[in-house]
């Protein structure tokens, strides 16, 4: 099982990731703390300025994809990364909430410009059959960038002073810019003109399409169940260590870096991508009643419960992804991958928005039956999206034949 994928521009764009990624693990680790002890801004400040940077960034994903297909998606990639480069050096200088929140939108716009620039780059870059196999790739490589710059942040939390912040969030822009610098090994992927007639962002008329980016946005709140539901379950309403909500976590970061390649097999097509989606939703609804279950038993019956449901999690974790690639891929036309990427990036936006109020208020909230109707709904959501994706399939205008070969 490899990490990277063979030379070519899957492998650079994996380079590329892991480097951006080592930097955004600082940042995610460190970002709280360097706010609040360091900035000076309150708890509830930091949790309104990263609302409201989340709905910029999900307003301008579709937009975004649009700029990098009609401008060309390598470009714009490079000077989203830059350009975010330059956001998070210029967090060094922030020290009130309108400085953080005018920097947190500037670079929200850089992010959905990356967003959707990687979704038309890999399109223009890549094979069409390898397409979900690199998303898988870069999947897996975000997975351990992330790792390692949480554990170099954790010298920056060891040390807890303002020096070691900065130097973290200097680390984090340099990491911008080598990953832009890496992309110059990608030759440039021509812009693709935009039709004479018709609207521009038909991404946002695609009901079919935004119907699928919904149910996969929900869908995605599964995420929250492991960050946010399991460890104040665990903690607080069963009898099982708290040190299993590390082995959790664990097991769901080293699976998706081992995994994530070969669970993509056979989505790279609408049908096959469906089924994908109908058992991830199978299993997210068995993760749910395993959880339920580990809740008010003894240690030894919760322990492996409790394993026992992260475990399944994590496999309809690999097959949601993968599912979710190879929709949004195999419905867009071919010169409207980055809107179309940037519109499927919103459902994402939108899920991880909702979904910590509605983890929380079911499996927490609710307890035993919450984690129930939590599982019902996967159950629904996953059962939904193959009919949706016929829907979409069936409503793409028709490949015209190839012309015929004259000879003589």
């Amino acid at each position: 099982m490899r990490l990277l994928p063979e030379p070519g521009p899957s492998r650079t764009l994996a380079l590329s990731t892991l480097v951006n990624t080592v930097g955004r693990g600082t940042w995610l680790t460190a970002s709280a703390l360097f706010l609040t002890r360091s900035v000076g801004l309150t708890v509830a400040e930091v949790g309104v300025a990263l609302t409201l940077t989340a709905l910029v960034s999900l307003v301008a994903s579709t937009p975004m994809g649009y700029l990098a297909d009609r401008l060309g998606p390598r470009g714009l990639q490079m000077a989203a990364l830059l350009a975010s480069a330059g956001c998070t050096a210029a967090l060094v200088a922030v020290r009130s909430f309108p400085g953080f929140l005018a920097v947190g939108v500037l670079m929200a716009l850089a992010d959905a410009g990356t967003r959707g620039a990687r979704g038309a780059l890999i399109a223009g870059a890549v094979p069409p059959d390898q397409r979900v196999r690199t998303r898988a790739y870069l999947r897996a490589v975000t997975n351990v960038g992330i790792s390692v710059g949480t554990v170099l942040a954790g010298f920056a939390l060891a040390a807890d002073t303002r020096g070691a912040y900065v130097t973290l969030i200097l680390l984090d822009a340099a990491t911008y810019v080598l990953a832009a610098a890496v992309l110059l090994r990608l030759p440039p992927v021509p812009p693709v003109p935009a039709p004479a007639h018709g609207p521009r962002l038909i991404a946002l008329r695609d009901r079919p399409f935004l119907a699928f980016t919904v149910l996969d946005g929900l869908m995605s709140m599964h995420f929250s169940l492991i960050n946010i539901a399991l460890p104040l379950w665990i903690a607080g309403h069963t009898t099982a260590p708290n040190w299993l909500i590390s082995v959790c976590l664990l097991v769901n970061t080293v699976v998706v870096i081992l995994f994530q390649v070969r669970a993509s097999r056979g989505t790279e097509d609408l049908t096959g991508a469906g089924r994908a989606a109908r058992r991830a939703g199978v299993l997210l609804a068995g993760a749910c009643a395993l959880f339920a279950a580990g809740g008010g038993v003894p240690v030894a019956v919760a322990v492996p419960l409790l394993l026992a449901g992260a475990l399944v999690h994590v496999v309809g974790e690999l097959w949601h992804a993968a599912a979710g690639w190879g929709i949004s891929f195999g419905l867009a036309p071919a010169h409207a991958h980055g809107q179309y990427q940037g519109a499927y990036g919103m459902g994402m936006q939108l899920g991880s928005m909702v979904a910590p109020v509605v983890v929380t208020t079911l499996a927490i909230g609710w307890g035993v039956p919450g984690w129930l109707v939590l599982g019902g709904v996967f159950l629904l959501l996953g059962a939904l999206v193959p009919p949706v994706v016929r829907w979409a399939a069936r409503t793409r205008p028709p490949v015209p034949e190839p012309a015929p070969v004259t000879v003589g």
